[in-house]
């Protein structure tokens, strides 16, 4: 918690460290006959869980009031980093393009589990904004089930002739695996929140089963799924999407920890099942694996694959309003369990159609895939300690007040010490005014209330480049502190406030400010005189 260290990069050490190529205490070959059924089927339920989660956490009615946003990243963003990674592969190891686009297709979605344990974490929760990890987390449960086109596009092209793999493309996987698994998911969750809503009502339905609902559901369309062959990943994520559509059971639930609960689980759980499997006996010059390709390929697929298309068009994408959350999103851009899922999705296809021209892809496909997703795993798992030891991070302004509300003469505030609008300077710099829709966050001597905020937003203030003080005075003793806020930096003036009103009790509360949320209304500020807490 303190380094900011990833749950999941632990785990596949420790894997590595107990699997068969150090102590060999744990080796899953010894299991079963053939290992990659137990790797896909534990991946699949992995995913399928997650995606449900993921479809489950987000806001009301989330794809119908950001589907720009959604479309922009599952599409045309989705499409060039499938392009991308597979002109690295095909580049680095000298196979045909067909085969390389087959590889590529397996690292084009993002992977949910190590997203959640990204965008779950301390880090995220205090530095990236709710609405940055929100459309993350929706991209990350969509497009895995979105691998399933591009990886068959490949197969087919390379089994069929062109016109017929076209055809049969567009009716056996646009619309029975995608079109058809996302009416199921839809009619699916709409049937389950209705039904569950009516048992709780109805005092059916204890705690515990109320809060594993989601989960069943994820299993069952799993079930339902493979047996008439559909996508059961996509199906998941959509049904989680319509089985919290109102919002009702994401309120009831998210208070109970269940959701991280199940995201620690299965995320350590599979790597470190995933550091016993890596084939590092594989990565030889026989068969083109070199160490030093290998590492080429991962540096390259880290840096290319989704950087420079999420920094040159996230002003296409509404959810993703600076710079500083472009390259958020297109660092932290994961590959795991999914990648692995689609690379034994690959090798079984291969083995179920003679004729399908697959060359060496069946050889090579599974230990690339296991060496990037390795890649990832480490890259992403240690860049916020890197981060957090060679900077020093700006973050919001977090005042601890709970200990000093019944002290009299105490008062915090925010003056302007220098402003200025875009393209006119104001050289007032010991200027003390207020800056018009700031506001001012402070205690007053009233029997100990905590802070009100006053003085709601103009429109043009976000235009302004500020540098703020808060003065904190008991007695004689002075603190004081100071945040720089520009807009073309990404940490732009704090113009508009949120809160938490669950959070807002006699026992203590956290109100969050921040840049883009909504002003409180009257009764929201009402229930911040009541409340107790910290204020950021």
């Amino acid at each position: 918690e303190r380094l900011y260290l990833s749950e999941t990069l632990l785990a596949m050490v420790f894997g590595i460290l107990i699997g068969p190529y150090v102590l060999d205490w744990v080796d899953p070959s010894e299991w079963i006959s053939n290992k990659d059924v137990l790797s896909q089927e534990f991946s699949r339920y992995a995913l399928a869980i997650e995606v449900m989660i993921a479809g489950v956490t987000l806001p009301k009615k989330y794809l119908m009031h950001e589907w720009k946003s959604v479309a922009m990243l599952l599409l045309p963003i989705m499409t060039t980093m499938w392009l991308v990674s597979s002109a690295i592969l095909k580049f680095t190891f000298k196979i045909p393009f067909l085969h390389a686009l087959a590889i590529g297709a397996c690292v084009a979605p993002t992977d949910p589990v190590l997203a959640n344990a990204i965008l779950k974490g301390v880090f995220a929760e205090q530095h990236v904004p709710l609405r940055l990890r929100n459309i993350l987390t929706a991209e990350s449960g969509a497009n895995d089930g979105l691998g399933y086109p591009f990886l068959f596009f490949a197969l087919y092209l390379m089994r069929l002739p062109s016109g017929k793999a076209i055809g049969t493309w567009f009716y056996a996987t646009w619309v029975y695996q995608i079109l058809l698994s996302a009416v199921i998911g839809a009619v699916a969750g709409y049937i389950a929140r209705k039904a569950l809503r009516y048992a709780e009502t109805a005092g059916w339905v204890d705690k515990e089963s109320f809060l594993s609902s989601s989960i069943t559901l994820a299993l069952l369309l799993v079930g339902v799924c493979t047996i008439i062959g559909t996508d059961d990943i996509f199906c998941c994520f959509i049904a989680g999407n319509s089985f919290t559509w109102d919002d009702w059971f994401r309120i009831e639930s998210e208070d109970t920890g269940l959701q991280e609960t199940l995201n620690g689980l299965i995320s350590m759980s599979f790597f470190v099942y995933f550091g016993t499997i890596i084939p590092w006996s594989a990565y030889t010059s026989e068969n083109l694996l070199d160490p030093w390709r290998i590492v080429v390929v991962i540096v390259l697929v880290m840096c290319l694959r989704r950087l420079p298309t999420i920094m040159l068009s996230y002003r296409l994408i509404p959810a993703i309003r600076t710079w500083q959350e472009a390259l958020f999103a297109g660092w932290f851009g994961p590959i795991g369990v999914s990648a692995l899922f689609y690379s034994i999705e690959t090798i079984k296809q291969l083995e179920e159609n003679e004729n399908s021209n697959g060359g060496r892809i069946g050889e090579i496909v599974y230990p690339i895939i296991c060496a990037i997703v390795f890649g990832s795993v480490l890259v992403h798992g240690v860049t916020i300690p890197l981060v957090l030891m060679g900077k020093r991070v700006k973050t919001t302004l977090s005042v601890s007040a709970s200990s000093v509300w019944n002290q009299p003469g105490r008062m915090m505030s925010f003056r302007n010490l220098s402003a200025r609008r875009r393209g006119r300077n104001n050289d007032d710099s010991d200027s003390q005014a207020n800056i018009p829709g700031i506001g001012i966050i402070s205690t007053i001597d009233k029997g100990g209330l905590p802070p009100y905020v006053s003085s709601p937003p103009g429109p043009d203030d976000t235009k302004q480049d500020c540098e703020f003080k808060l003065q904190q005075t008991v007695g004689a003793d002075t603190e004081e502190s100071r945040i720089e806020s520009r807009p073309d930096d990404g940490f732009s003036p704090i113009t508009e406030v949120t809160f938490n009103n669950a959070m807002t009790t006699n026992r203590g509360g956290l109100y969050t400010v921040e840049r883009n949320g909504s002003f409180p209304s009257a009764p929201e500020q009402a229930a911040i005189a009541n409340g107790h807490g910290d204020i950021r």
